[in-house]
């Protein structure tokens, strides 16, 4: 444990400052200014109060922070380095769990903090700032450093998508000693990590050197290949020894009312993926852009918090965001006690950079021009029924004005229709890709990982399953595994 009375010394829970609002819309850093203990601008404040936190770390008895993170993450051991100061074996033990901290500690919605023992009483311990700390820590000093493996075992494995998963599990198999090649459809690797979530959230440097890294170590990449159509997965089956498919969940859940296929209105990966790519310098024909535009984003969740970054960032007229059900509560309720991950009001920095909010409201068509483009959105207010089906309200109707709209309500699934069609993958009613507990398709030799298996989730369950499928993987090539397993309330450690 750390200072055995910090959780009693230091009551206040501190975060590192972000960036005024008027300088940070001017540009695409990241938003919270992190520093390293090395600075020399303000680095001796930054070690200060990083050990002040880390040392409200209590000696709880059963760290719940442990169930409350999928990836199994030993959080009161590296707690307990950085109050002591000693970064490299706090480094090491924040990697024996989590292949990408860098990732997690910026954008994973730290389920670990609301399972803090410290929470039931006081503001939970700062698990994932100090998370993001060490790892960052750990870049400023060197200690991050390729670990080839000691030998090859000759056999050949292709991973399918550079999301979390897919390079959770390249990475896995390739300190196993497997030779492995990730294939990604897009123009470079990262997946939604690269294209999906905005540099203010994550900037692209952090990727780059996971990548070095990665490369160094003997993994293989294959942007601009897309399995399916410039390879058949037959053909990828009898290349290599072993697949797994990590393509995430790209479906995006339809919004079927009168009116949706006017211009103007898209879906928001679309819209995201299209500015992520402008801010890394790629050209965009016809870009979707928000500049001088009513917007209106209908979906209240993470990915519509990144529109509106990304809206205001384009220098949009307003930007609306729409939300079905009822605003969540700012405590937690007592239907969702401690230690379960409840449901609350966030107010994210994008939300604090402006934007309007609304719930309980029900889009129910869409009004447009003469010119076929979009110019108003009708909503309805929200009727809850006994059970417990949302409903618009008759005669509550109104428009709200809106020359863009980005339609951000989660996503369906994967893309299966052509892996079916090729090798015969079984899915599951859901949509989902079949398996097993061993993360095994009903293809022999064919795995998968992360959303494309257990559909839209959080990074932390991407990397975890990453993980999984390369045991899983390693078991199937070679009989046993010794990589380890995150043991989840989903994932079991494999029988050799």
């Amino acid at each position: 444990m750390a200072d055995p009375r910090g959780f009693l010394k230091v009551r206040d829970r501190e975060l590192p400052p972000s960036r005024p609002v008027p300088v940070r819309l001017m540009d695409w850093r990241e938003v919270v200014e992190h520093r390293s203990t090395l600075d020399p601008d303000g680095g001796h404040e930054h070690d200060v109060m990083l050990k002040q936190q880390a040392g409200r770390c209590m000696d709880c008895g059963v760290p719940f922070c442990h169930t409350g993170c999928p990836l199994g993450n030993l959080i009161p051991d590296w707690n307990d380095l950085v109050w002591k100061g000693q970064w490299a074996e706090a480094s090491d033990r924040l990697h024996a769990t989590n292949n990408f901290p860098e990732f997690t500690g910026r954008i994973c919605p730290a389920p670990c903090e609301t399972s803090c023992v410290l929470g039931i009483s006081e503001p939970p311990v700062t698990i994932k700032n100090v998370e993001v700390a060490i790892i960052d820590e750990a870049f400023a000093r060197g200690l991050v450093t390729p670990q080839v493996p000691y030998f090859l075992t000759g056999s050949t494995v292709a991973v399918v998508g550079s999301g979390p998963a897919g390079l959770a599990a390249a990475q896995q198999l390739t300190r196993a000693g497997h030779t492995v090649a990730v294939f990604e459809r897009d123009d470079a690797i990262g997946g939604l990590l690269r294209y999906g979530v905005p540099d203010f959230k994550l900037e692209k440097v952090h990727i780059d050197r996971r990548i070095e890294q990665m490369q160094a170590e003997g993994t293989r990449f294959r942007p601009g290949v897309e399995i399916g159509k410039d390879i058949t997965w037959t053909e990828l089956r009898a290349r290599y020894d072993a697949v797994v498919v990590a393509t995430g969940a790209p479906v995006p859940r339809a919004l079927k009312v009168p009116g949706a296929g006017l211009a103007g209105i898209h879906p928001a990966m679309e819209f995201l993926h299209q500015a992520n790519a402008v801010v890394a310098g790629r050209e965009v024909a016809d870009q979707i852009v928000a500049t001088g535009k009513h917007v209106v984003v209908i979906g209240g969740g993470d990915t519509g918090s990144d529109c509106l970054g990304t809206a205001l960032r384009q220098g949009a007229a307003s930007v609306t965001t729409l939300a079905i059900g009822v605003q969540p509560p700012t405590e937690r309720p007592e239907n969702e006690p401690w230690p379960t991950d409840p449901v609350l009001y966030e107010v994210s920095s994008s939300h604090e950079e402006g934007g309007e909010r609304t719930y309980l409201a029900s889009t129910v068509g869409f009004v447009g021009d003469e010119d076929g483009a979009v110019r108003a959105l009708r909503v309805a207010t929200t009727t809850y029924l006994p059970d417990g089906r949302r409903v618009p309200t008759q005669g509550t109707e109104k428009d709200i004005p809106a020359d863009l709209v980005l339609i951000a309500m989660g996503f369906t699934g994967p893309e299966t229709e052509v892996l079916v069609e090729q090798i015969g993958t079984d899915v599951t009613g859901r949509g989902w890709i079949a398996r097993g507990e061993d993360y095994a398709t009903s293809v022999p030799g064919v795995f998968v990982a992360g959303d494309a298996g257990r559909g839209q989730s959080l990074i932390v369950w991407a990397i975890a399953e990453g993980r999984g499928a390369a045991a899983g993987v390693d078991a199937y090539l070679r009989g046993r595994t010794e990589l380890p397993v995150p043991v989840t309330p989903s994932t079991r450690p494999l029988r050799p």
